[in-house]
């Protein structure tokens, strides 16, 4: 490995120096019971710890950042622990995507302001993974993404439990009176029994999966139990890695080109990714300058198959099983024919020289790809008159008959009264029927996670398992079924949805990626004319911000003041 100077890197701006300011520096770290000798002549590295007593994902933390901080000293070099938002998906309210662009800002600053010359970004819960390598992209330092892993199988009286899916699943179930409060209170204790994140391919999953098919982790590092002791060996690889990384100055802008976010699709669709893999990476290659768009994911969906049988699109496994199969490189080896294997990666090789030679060891958890679980990638993206920027739907996770359909709109303006209303007995709903919710998008809600909208209980004591549900929202990345979602443009700015009405009929086709309003233009303009947009959500503070400029789901969601040009962030510290 060629080093290149240390009066070059970064830090030796804070501490080489004989002025006063590097003086004032350099006593302060003295403070702190540092000698000259643990920073001087080394490059200095960032850990961004999400660590925090109310994120479950990342109770390991805690312990996991002592191994990184072993690696990076054992390669020469000298580790701060820089905390960070730790984003709990499951207690953050209303939803922790209102702060996942919180999170990339004070990833970019927290590097841009400290006297660091590289990073490792310790993140796994779901908006975890974007928020730091956004942050980062951005600031354009070398760095290396840790992910937390998934936590083990879950357990119910010998059943394997799948968060969040099955959940959902016995949740219908309990709410049609066909399961009981001791059943529901063991399956609450068992659903859930390590460290770590999701083990179904939830958002978690994907975006760990996603960020080591872009070349941002190190190879296997996505799939690896949160629990198993190669995640430790793995965390003092990535510091000791991310040290030889500064010398050689290998920074995001000469790493990633077009081909590691084209990488990023396909994996995505091979996986039965998350649906909120769509809105995270187009937000990542926007702010790296290689700006993906909607109908690029369309486009690998229809020739990349879902071929890991992992739930919800899988029927049977988890990602323990997955891990045991050969993780993702050997899905990686299984697509290699839809890869840009030259793409280069942060451990100095291309993914193709990571992938040669992964094998697969249970062809039932990652299939071959002539007996894929769904033919066609985990999505597709729908337009019309009704979604003139694209609607997203996981066909892999629907009931096939509701791939073409057409039904009855039943509208809501709020998730409340969504709610009240399918516990109703007496609700005026079938089956066949489209419940559509909105102002549930970036401005409207700051788009949380109510997109897979809850079965009627009338509906679901009749044995009505499924139905197309149409909003604005967010879906959990272990939720199912016809769920239609991000509708573009958003209620919340005038798009049609807005001027949807209870009776309108709505009709979609997956196959031909069409979905159309039934009503004709005039009468489209005419309730444009009479539609008036909903108060500002928020007067002071982060959410002031959010309203403002946040932008649409097919963009990413990324704040419009936060997309400059790669590599060329907002000056650097001058006055030291």
């Amino acid at each position: 490995m060629q080093r290149r100077p240390y009066e070059s890197l970064r830090s030796a701006r804070w501490f080489a120096p004989d002025d006063l300011r590097s003086f004032g520096h350099r006593s302060r770290m003295l403070q702190m019971g540092y000698g000259h000798a643990d920073w001087m002549g080394k490059p200095v590295i960032a850990i961004v710890n999400t660590w925090s007593d109310a994120n479950q994902c990342h109770a390991h933390f805690k312990h996991r950042v002592e191994d990184v901080k072993r690696g990076i000293l054992q390669a020469g070099g000298f580790p701060l622990e820089l905390p960070a938002i730790s984003l709990s998906e499951s207690l953050v309210k209303p939803t922790t995507m209102l702060y996942r662009n919180f999170l990339a800002m004070e990833t970019e600053e927290l590097l841009r302001s400290h006297p660091v010359d590289g990073a490792v970004l310790m993140g796994g819960c779901d908006k975890t993974t974007p928020g730091l390598t956004m942050g980062a992209l951005s600031m354009d330092l070398p760095f290396i993404y840790l992910p937390a892993g998934p936590m083990l199988r879950g357990n119910w009286r010998g059943q394997v439990l799948g968060s969040g899916s099955d959940a959902f699943k016995y949740w219908d179930e309990r709410r049609a009176g066909r399961l009981d409060e001791q059943a529901w209170t063991e399956m609450e204790a068992g659903i859930a029994r390590s460290h770590g994140t999701c083990m179904t391919m939830g958002t978690a999953a994907t975006m760990m999966g996603i960020a080591e098919a872009l070349g941002l982790s190190l190879p296997g590092a996505s799939s690896i139990p949160a629990a198993d002791a190669n995640h430790i060996r793995m965390s003092a690889d990535c510091g000791r890695r991310i040290v030889e990384m500064v010398w050689e100055d290998l920074r995001p802008t000469q790493l990633l080109t077009r081909a590691n976010f084209d990488n990023g699709i396909a994996c995505a669709m091979a996986m039965g990714c998350s649906t909120n893999a769509v809105v995270h990476l187009i937000a990542l290659s926007r702010r790296a300058g290689h700006a993906l768009s909607l109908d690029d994911f369309d486009a690998f969906s229809r020739r990349v198959p879902v071929i890991a049988n992992i739930r919800p699109s899988g029927q049977r496994y988890l990602m323990e099983d997955f891990f045991y199969a050969g993780g993702l490189p050997a899905l990686l080896e299984r697509i290699r024919c839809h890869l840009r294997t030259d793409a280069r990666t942060v451990n100095g090789r291309t993914l193709g020289q990571n992938i040669a030679g992964a094998q697969v060891y249970d062809d039932d958890v990652i299939r071959p790809l002539d007996k894929p679980i769904y033919a066609e990638g985990a999505l597709a993206v729908l337009r019309g008159n009704l979604a003139p920027d694209g609607v997203v739907i996981k066909p892999s996770a629907c009931a096939p008959r509701l791939l073409q359909h057409s039904g009855r709109a039943l509208v809501f303006d709020d998730y409340p009264a969504l709610k009240k209303a399918s516990e109703d007995p007496d609700l005026d709903v079938t089956g066949d029927d489209i419940l559509v919710l909105r102002n549930a998008g970036p401005r409207g809600a700051g788009m949380p996670e109510w997109g897979m909208l809850p079965i009627p209980t009338k509906l679901l004591k009749q044995g009505v398992t499924d139905m197309l549900r149409l909003s604005d929202a967010r879906m959990s990345g272990t939720s199912y079924g016809g769920c239609l979602l991000h509708c573009a443009p958003e209620a919340a700015i005038g798009g049609p949805l807005a001027l949807v009405e209870t009776g309108d009929r709505i009709s979609v086709d997956v196959p031909a990626r069409r979905i159309h309003l039934d009503i004709g233009d005039a009468e489209l303009a005419r309730r444009k004319a009479l539609w008036t947009p909903p108060p500002a959500r928020y007067e002071r503070g982060y959410g002031w911000l959010f309203d403002r400029h946040i932008r649409q789901a097919n963009e990413g969601c990324d704040f419009d003041f936060l997309e400059t040009s790669f590599g060329k962030p907002v000056p650097e510290p001058d006055i030291f």
